[in-house]
């Protein structure tokens, strides 16, 4: 029984067993932890919608690209990581694996003091180049700047939890998630509805339970004595540090572009009015939900592959990666339907406004079919990160964001006048985005991307 607890909380080998198993064992507490995830934002939302009204809600969502822009810094250094410690551990690399996660976590500290110094700065500035409603930009401004200054727990566990998923680890980052999500519903309750902090209080509830969740990522990796040692590798290595930047890189370069365009398209929502930012605010937390297949099974056959491509195991590569389709795409055509069918009840936890509850539901029909693309596009591209290429996923998550889904979008809203322009074009993007990554894998480039083979020196010997 206690082997069994140890091997179920523990790190988990993706190189032995059935595919489809590994895939599915380490899916449900990932998809489980995405849905917590979700609830953060969500929550604030529910409860600022309720408790303060509709400019609240627009508030929070008004600031949103801007926090993703600012976060972009540290998601790329998450991605490298997850790919080093994935390939790593497949590969029984104890050393190089304790200085890489060493070099992560002090650079992850390193890049969360700039955002802290830096963000609060530029978030006035940002608010009145993106033509803010003055009725929500106090609000919107004292919101993203507390969730700023309170940015190192939030990447401590996005980097921390990314590394232990490497590890084959997606249960105690759960179980970390679900501590912190309790606590930011009864601290949102308590900071919006009891002392009437208003959206100021949502985002102190969203920091310190962020906070709690990244100490407890960094105690777990700290007590990984059996897999790692890094109390002695804290100190970057050059050359790790280089390859950490190179992995990482190309989907932080992805996730700035994709923020900046998110900045553009915000100025755009922000031209139709308080209600339509609202309305918007509201599907996008209904489309996170939607999104979470897609962004679990991306992440499980990152990690799959990234173990298999370390044991030299190409083979169980491609039966993991038809293995995830199978399973992204159904459960994204269930989640999908249920939203459909139930996403009008999911809108009236947010707002009771009929306007912004009927308008919100036309707005999700358009996107329907796109969440189906997007499984396809997040699992082939998790395999492509996963083996070590991720510069074809940047090219494409360009291509579909800047060259296609901005232009569209005030193309159509010139020639329609209406803000279905705005989801029009996240569908066609979409869409598009799954054709160029179907094709990207096909050809192939991927399989010859692992950092195993590369000419890293290794490093000085340390106690593990």
């Amino acid at each position: 029984m206690a082997g069994k607890l140890s091997a179920f909380f523990g790190a988990q080998d993706m190189t032995v067993g059935n595919p489809a198993t590994n895939l599915i064992r380490f899916s449900t507490p990932l998809l489980i932890g995405n849905l917590a995830q979700q609830l953060y934002s969500t929550v604030d939302s529910i409860v600022v919608g309720n408790y303060v009204g509709d400019s609240a809600l627009a508030a929070i969502g008004a600031s949103g690209p801007i926090i993703n822009l600012l976060l972009v810094l540290f998601m790329g250094v998450s991605v490298g990581a997850s790919i080093m410690a994935s390939q790593y551990f497949g590969a029984k690399d104890k050393k190089r694996l304790s200085h890489s996660v060493g070099t992560a976590i002090t650079a992850t500290f390193a890049v969360s003091i700039f955002i802290m110094v830096v963000g609060p700065l530029i978030t006035h500035p940002i608010m009145s180049a993106l033509q803010t409603p003055q009725d929500i930009y106090t609000m919107s401004c004292d919101y993203l700047i507390i969730i700023l200054l309170g940015i190192l727990g939030s990447a401590y566990y996005n980097i921390i939890s990314g590394i232990l998923r490497g590890l084959g680890d997606s249960v105690m980052p759960l179980i970390f998630l679900l501590v912190a999500c309790g606590m930011n519903i009864g601290l949102d309750i308590w900071f919006v509805a009891g002392f009437k902090m208003g959206v100021a209080g949502a985002a102190w509830a969203t920091i310190i339970s962020q906070a709690v969740s990244g100490i407890l990522c960094l105690v777990r990796l700290l007590l990984m004595r059996d897999v790692l040692h890094i109390t002695c590798t804290l100190w970057p290595t050059k050359a790790l540090l280089f390859q950490l930047i190179r992995l990482g890189l190309p989907s932080g370069l992805t996730q700035a572009v994709f923020s900046l365009a998110m900045l553009v398209v915000q100025s755009l929502t922000n031209s139709f009015g308080t209600t339509i930012i609202a309305v918007s605010t509201v599907v996008m937390r209904v489309d996170g939900f939607a999104m979470m297949p897609n962004f679990t099974f991306g992440t499980a056959t990152t990690t799959f592959t990234g173990q298999n491509i370390g044991a030299g195991r190409l083979d169980r590569v491609e039966k993991g990666t038809k293995d995830g389709l199978r399973l992204g795409l159904s459960v994204s055509v269930v989640l999908v339907a249920l939203i459909l069918f139930f996403g009008r009840y999911l809108m009236e936890m947010f707002t009771s406004t009929p306007e912004v509850i009927d308008t919100g539901m036309h707005m999700m029909r358009i996107l329907a079919i796109g969440y189906v693309a997007m499984a396809v596009t997040q699992i082939l591209s998790g395999v492509m990160r996963g083996a070590g290429d991720t510069m074809i996923p940047m090219w494409i998550s360009l291509i579909t964001t800047v060259v296609i889904r901005v232009p569209i979008a005030y193309g159509l809203a010139a020639l329609m006048h209406s803000a279905d322009a705005l989801f029009i074009s996240l569908l066609i993007s979409w869409v598009m985005g799954a054709v160029l990554t179907s094709i990207a894998f096909r050809m192939g480039r991927w399989k010859k991307k692992s950092i195993i083979n590369d000419d890293v020196p290794e490093p000085a010997d340390v106690q593990v």
